[in-house]
């Protein structure tokens, strides 16, 4: 089995910053991109950032120059550092990789549970 367990959500005032981390578990050969996605009530589940296993990153338009995407390969993590954060960054953020668990294996995709990210005007 695979786990990915997000942490570090909360409440923060508008200004404030966060940082999210995402550790994957279980048995696993080989992980591929890793990415943050966020659900805003009411909204479609929207991507936030990628990066591959060669630290290339990708950004939404909405997020670039405020939050920045970390992994540290070794240990199977993700982060994702959000500064500036405006009452349209609230929602739940999903933890989400794409692993192999064994060298024959396909790559499937995993999810986290979400963690709330609340920001007060």
């Amino acid at each position: 089995q695979v786990q990915l367990v997000e942490s570090g959500g909360g409440l923060v005032p508008a200004g404030g910053s966060l940082r999210l981390s995402c550790a994957a578990s279980g048995t696993i050969f080989s992980i591929t991109v890793m990415a943050w996605y966020r659900q805003a009530p009411g909204k479609q589940r929207e991507l936030v950032a990628t990066i591959t296993s060669s630290g290339s990153t990708n950004y939404a338009d909405s997020v670039k120059g405020r939050f920045t995407i970390s992994r540290d390969n070794a240990k199977n993590t993700v982060a994702l550092q959000m500064n500036s954060l405006n009452s349209e960054d609230t929602a739940v953020y999903y933890c989400n990789a794409d692993i192999k668990r064994v060298r024959w294996d396909e790559f499937n995709n995993y999810w986290g549970q979400g963690t709330q990210v609340t920001v007060s005007s």
